[in-house]
């Protein structure tokens, strides 16, 4: 019943948005594992356009925040006011009190809303003068940050990046898909509503399913090996890559791995993980978690090339 809705929120979407399955379906592996997402790409793409359209679909309380220099904590959790009638102050909600946040431009504020977001993210749960509020379930951060301008921007902490279950670059669409896009939003009369497919207890029910989802020792293993190959690459055989790592991914990375291979494995309809899985979302959820030195910036090197050396040297059969 489910892997036929989940087609159906493919065709919903697909009416506003042209393309990019590639990043719903990063956007639907975060909902059902309860991974935050961080989406990066020029302007332009339809990322806020997608977001906002999959939450219409999936029914959830959504907000977009459109991070800014002057953004402060308390627009975006909210504040106590004075309330004169009753002679006390009152808590005032911010907009992180949805079940989807769209973090636009996150890398705009400074450190103060980053800090802010960063509870939020990883307690599920908001301060708001001495008063503790848990934030409604399902909750989840979709963050996007453009790559290109970089001026007036803040570039966020490791601490908080590595909360992000994956970043998701979001590429170009096609020739084809540009002219699609082109006709579809030059038409004034063009229609977007779309039909809501599931529900919250739907998403909590794949949640379980995606829990039973069967994977191997040996494959476990084999996460192991990849994440304890960007720490220490050189016992791996890459010994050209150890000289461009700084810091290797964190235990994060390979919590984060197993589920995304999970639920690779629901979405294409099977109860087990295959090794293919765990390679697919393996740059999804490493390349903003393997910090690279100066070494490599001066020889041109990213953290895609650093994946792809792993993938390719790391196999399962070193698993013992």
């Amino acid at each position: 019943m489910h892997q036929e809705k989940i087609k159906q929120i493919y065709t919903e979407v697909n009416k506003i948005v042209v393309g990019q399955k590639y990043m719903i379906n990063r956007l639907m592996v975060g909902l059902f594992t309860q991974g935050h997402i961080l989406l990066e790409g020029v302007p332009g793409l339809a990322k806020t356009l997608t977001v906002n359209t999959l939450a219409n679909v999936l029914h959830l309380d959504f907000k977009r925040i459109q991070f800014t220099p002057d953004l402060l904590p308390a627009d975006l959790l909210g504040t106590m006011i004075y309330n004169q009638k009753a002679s006390n102050f009152e808590v005032k909600k911010g907009p992180i009190f949805a079940n989807l946040i769209l973090a636009d431009e996150v890398n705009r504020s400074p450190a103060k809303v980053q800090s802010a977001l960063l509870e939020s993210m990883q307690e599920k749960q908001v301060t708001i003068g001495e008063t503790t509020f848990q934030l409604d379930r399902p909750f989840l951060v979709l963050a996007t940050q453009n790559p290109v301008d970089q001026e007036g921007t803040y570039p966020l902490p490791e601490a908080q990046v590595d909360r992000f279950m994956m970043k998701v670059h979001v590429g170009y669409p096609s020739k084809d898909e540009e002219l699609e896009i082109m006709r579809r939003m030059s038409n004034m009369t063009f229609d977007n509503e779309v039909n809501t497919i599931l529900t919250k207890e739907d998403i909590f029910a794949i949640r379980g399913e995606i829990n039973q989802v069967n994977l191997s020792e040996s494959l476990e293993r084999y996460i192991i090996e990849l994440i304890f190959a960007t720490r220490d690459p050189a016992a791996y055989g890459l010994k050209e890559e150890a000289n461009y790592i700084q810091f290797g991914a964190s235990p994060r990375a390979s919590i984060n791995l197993n589920l995304a291979a999970k639920a690779i494995a629901f979405l294409e309809g099977r109860d087990f993980v295959l090794p293919e899985d765990i390679k697919e979302v393996a740059p999804d959820v490493l390349n903003h978690r393997i910090i690279l030195n100066y070494e490599a910036e001066a020889d041109g090197i990213t953290t895609h090339d650093i994946i792809q050396a792993i993938l390719s040297k790391v196999n399962i059969s070193m698993v013992k």
